[in-house]
């Protein structure tokens, strides 16, 4: 069975995407900018050409290349068997990290034998290794095509899409579905070391989900086998931070700061938790261990004054749709540092500490409680979980823009499952 634990891997975004109005990218793993759902409004125009001819229906679109001339590719060498099967010639070559070795020997045992999964999840556990990821995919998708349980099939697609690329939706779904079916697998064979590195991937990708509780679990489970792993700890450590356990949260971080991997990661979140105690000056001496460790997964906050942030808010409301606005009467817009406990804990389970915005009250659809004194609806946006969203002031402008959509949403009625199929995450 494959040990991803050493591949290199492509971290970009693992974040996790949840909560009234999370950014895609959220800080639980890799903080980076984002643009979620940007062009939501937008429409692409083009010039039309001088003179079109009627489509036919039943003509396919022409393909961008030529079939009789494919896409040129480096071809592989020769696989070196060394006496061994091309398939064993590979497993050798990827234990030895020789990554194009163990592709062109798995490329030979896939010709040799088309409908072996072992040969194509070979193929695309080099892929992988390479950074060849769309390769990677559709070799996978062979893999599984062939033999839905193959467990080292489902091992390393799981790692593809929960580690390897970068986090979306889409991906962290299909991560969680493959970990899932392989940790099951696993189980019922009895293997629990197998069962344990399911359980951990499983894991990663219920964070990146927003389903801290079962991802607790699942780390939890995966801790129970492999003592000591700082990816275990760290995902644990995150889930228990998400579900606003925040005195056992600090713990677990304090314990990661030395991790040359999590190490800035845990000085993030341990910044965000003083953050909660209006330790400000404290939270940011942490943040700036962060960004020293790691600059690029924690640029500086666009952090505008209060003053400014609040008259940003209210220009993006201005600007809103007028059917938008015309729902939003008497509905109050207002702005907050970040999220009260309360709010985050006024359902079960509790909402994402980072989320950038939160429409309170019953939707439209729904009558105000009879005792209700003032409006019984409101939306607040978060100034510094916001700045952390974002890389300039251009990003922030349009951030604040879509967490207002999204907080519309809320207010029309929409749950966060609708809201994300329309991008509005």
């Amino acid at each position: 069975m494959k040990n991803f634990t050493s591949l290199p891997v492509l971290l970009v975004g693992r974040g996790r995407l949840a909560g009234c109005y999370t950014p895609p990218g959220a800080p639980m793993r890799i903080l980076l900018p984002l643009l979620s759902a940007a062009c939501l409004f937008c429409a692409c125009q083009k010039k039309e050409p001088a003179q079109t001819a009627t489509p036919n229906p039943g003509t396919p679109t022409a393909p961008v290349h030529h079939p009789s001339r494919p896409v040129l590719v480096e071809p592989l060498a020769v696989c070196e068997a060394r006496g061994a099967s091309p398939l064993d010639a590979a497993r050798a070559a990827y234990e030895d990290e020789d990554w194009k070795r163990a592709l062109s020997c798995a490329a030979e045992a896939a010709a040799r034998s088309p409908d072996d999964p072992a040969a194509h999840s070979e193929r695309a556990a080099a892929l992988s290794a390479l950074g060849r990821f769309d390769e990677a995919r559709l070799a996978y998708a062979r893999a599984l095509a062939l033999d839905p349980d193959h467990l080292d099939a489902l091992l390393g697609a799981a790692h593809l899409y929960g580690v390897s690329l970068p986090s979306t939706r889409e991906d962290d779904e299909l991560a969680f579905l493959y970990s899932e079916h392989g940790r099951q697998l696993a189980s019922d064979g009895n293997d629990e070391q197998l069962t344990a590195e399911f359980a951990l991937l499983s894991a990663m990708a219920a964070n990146d989900l927003g389903e801290a509780t079962l991802a607790l679990d699942r780390a939890e489970e995966a801790g129970r086998v492999l003592e000591g792993d700082t990816d275990v700890a760290y995902e644990r450590a995150v889930a228990l931070f998400e579900l606003c356990r925040f005195d056992e949260a600090r713990t677990a971080f304090l314990g990661l700061r030395a991790d040359p991997e999590h190490g800035p990661h845990a000085y993030e979140h341990l910044g965000l938790l003083l953050e909660r105690e209006q330790k400000w000056a404290e939270a940011e001496a942490s943040f700036h261990k962060a960004r020293e460790l790691a600059p690029e997964d924690f640029p500086a906050p666009v952090l505008l004054s209060e003053s400014a942030f609040a008259e940003a808010v209210a220009r993006a409301v201005k600007g809103l749709p007028k059917d938008m606005q015309k729902d939003l009467h008497g509905v109050p817009v207002t702005t907050e540092e970040i999220p009260r406990d309360e709010d985050l804990r006024d359902g079960e389970p509790p909402l994402s500490p980072t989320i950038l915005g939160l429409f309170r009250g019953p939707s439209l659809n729904e009558p105000c409680p009879a005792d209700e004194k003032g409006p019984c609806r409101s939306v607040v946006l978060y100034r510094r979980n916001l700045a952390r969203a974002v890389i300039s002031q251009d990003e922030l402008l349009e951030q604040i823009r879509v967490t207002l959509l999204h907080e519309v949403g809320h207010l029309r009625g929409e749950d966060d499952m609708e809201l994300a199929a329309r991008g509005l995450e």
